[in-house]
């Protein structure tokens, strides 16, 4: 009979785990013992066995994939055994036929209807209605939301394209929001000090006799149809994109064009001047360029932030002559004069790569020390040159060569036996007063901090410290450290 494997948990402190590799495939035939995979959680890389003999029927999850602990990794069974509803019961998770065919049927019902309903189950008709919807726009990559500094409008005012109609304060800055079209403020969403996520409603702009309200509910009930798609699991996303795809001609205009703008004509005005956001503005003036060089991908051909990202401008013909004295350099050709060069123009790149899991769990537990534990740090001096004196010595005779990390080791399990509250641990409604001294010792490796444990500190020679840190600094920097060499230390030291 088929059965489903999920991620065990490999380590104390492991959430999730990440496939480092697949060893076997769908269809393999596997025995008790044999390993499947690689599985890279928060400490190391280890091996992941067979539990039982048997087929793999499914792989749920693809090498590089986090898999959080419980999360389905594969089933096992016998050649040809059906697992629809072993898929089901674990959420469906890879190529999961059941979970297609549940959806098919809402997306044939939803194919049928002409247009998208509303929340309340009415269509609203704004075709006709000559009025824009003035939305949140997105000012900096992180923006999520901006705040209403100042109204420069007010119901009622006549705009024309280009004016100033508020000051929104996003992440970044202070920045001024301009009109688009011409037309009377017939709206205003957003009182002063309000904070508007990206794509809210801040005003509408139109005929002064247009019936605005129509276009305000419409997007109120857009709003409200994709917050219940969002709630929807996994599996529906596929319908809903394609139940929506028959109806996006009768989606309002003005809403769509905030969303996914296009270019629709030249970025200058009949009046000379030239259609751009307040960022673009910024942007083309930070960087040298000419707006009337750049094309715009906006509505109405208005410049905006990625035409500024992606402009190359073009090399100029060098001036006949500077354009004062100042600008002249001696030359011994007569009539020659200096230009300034232009200023070179770079190119903005980076690259990114997933968090590894120890880099996640490392990042995770240093914030929680730091904010949930009360800190206070102690200094003193101390002369060593007794120890440097008795290692000199000791290196003579020993069998492994032993460190001052060693010394600092051994010196601090025998202050926790001659002062045993030092050896506590804080949980919260209690104290830990700890018999044994296990003590951990911080190793540095490529992507942070693993912190091995001697056990029994207090009771060990130094030499068999120095060998016993040598070989958990090895596993360590190779990830073979293993659950029992990183859990249960007492206290912690670092060089």
């Amino acid at each position: 009979m088929a059965e489903a494997f999920k991620m065990p948990r490999m380590s104390d402190t492991m959430e999730e785990g990440v496939i480092a590799s697949w060893l076997v495939k769908v269809g393999d035939e596997v025995s008790s013992g044999d390993i499947l995979a690689e599985i890279e959680t928060d400490k190391a890389t280890m091996e992941l066995e067979a539990y039982d003999d048997g087929t793999i029927l499914h792989i749920a999850h693809k090498e590089k994939e986090g898999v959080p602990v419980d999360g389905l990794l594969y089933i096992l069974g016998e050649k040809g055994e059906n697992i629809d509803a072993l898929l089901a019961e674990n959420g469906g998770s890879g190529d999961s036929k059941p979970s297609e065919e549940s959806s098919q049927p809402e997306k044939v019902e939803k194919e049928d209807s002409p247009v998208t309903e509303s929340s309340a189950g009415k269509e609203i008709d704004t075709s006709d209605i000559d009025a824009e919807l003035i939305l949140m726009p997105k000012m900096s990559d992180t923006m999520e939301e901006g705040v209403i500094a100042s109204w420069l409008v007010k119901v009622g005012d006549e705009v024309s394209s280009g004016d100033i109609l508020a000051e929104i304060e996003t992440d970044k800055a202070t920045m001024e929001f301009e009109a688009y079209d011409d037309g009377t403020v017939l709206y205003i969403g957003a009182e002063v000090g309000s904070s508007i996520p990206i794509d809210g409603l801040i005003a509408v702009i139109g005929d002064k006799n247009a019936d605005f309200q129509k276009l305000i509910d419409a997007h109120k009930n857009k709003k409200s149809d994709s917050s219940k798609k969002e709630e929807k699991p996994t599996a529906d996303k596929p319908k809903t994109e394609t139940s929506s795809s028959p109806k996006a001609d009768t989606t309002p205009a003005p809403v769509a064009e905030n969303r996914s703008p296009k270019p629709t004509g030249s970025s200058t005005t009949s009046g000379g001047r030239i259609k751009a956001s307040p960022l673009a503005k910024k942007m083309a003036e930070d960087k040298g360029y000419d707006l009337s060089e750049i094309s715009g991908s906006g509505d109405n051909g208005r410049i905006v932030k990625k035409d500024i990202e992606s402009f190359t401008p073009q090399a100029k013909p060098v001036a006949s002559e500077a354009k004062s004295g100042s600008e002249k350099a001696p030359s011994s050709q007569s009539g020659s004069s200096y230009v300034i060069p232009s200023a070179p123009v770079g190119e903005e790149s980076y690259t990114e790569e997933k968090v590894s899991q120890m880099r996640k769990v490392i990042a995770k537990r240093l914030s929680e020390s730091k904010f949930t534990a009360p800190h206070f740090y102690l200094t003193m001096e101390i002369d060593m040159d007794k120890a440097i004196e008795a290692r000199k010595s000791m290196n003579e005779v020993s069998p492994v060569k032993i460190s001052f990390n060693d010394l600092v080791l051994k010196a601090a399990a025998s202050a926790l036996r001659q002062n045993p509250k030092a050896n506590a641990s804080w949980l919260g409604d209690t104290i830990r007063y700890n018999q044994h001294i296990h003590i951990g010792v911080a190793v540095a490796v490529e992507e942070g901090l693993l912190v091995p444990v001697v056990r029994f500190a207090d009771s060990k020679s130094l030499a068999q410290i120095s060998a016993e840190v040598k070989e958990l600094g090895g596993k360590a920097k190779n990830k073979k450290l293993q659950p029992s060499d990183w859990e249960g230390n007492t206290f912690t030291i670092s060089n």
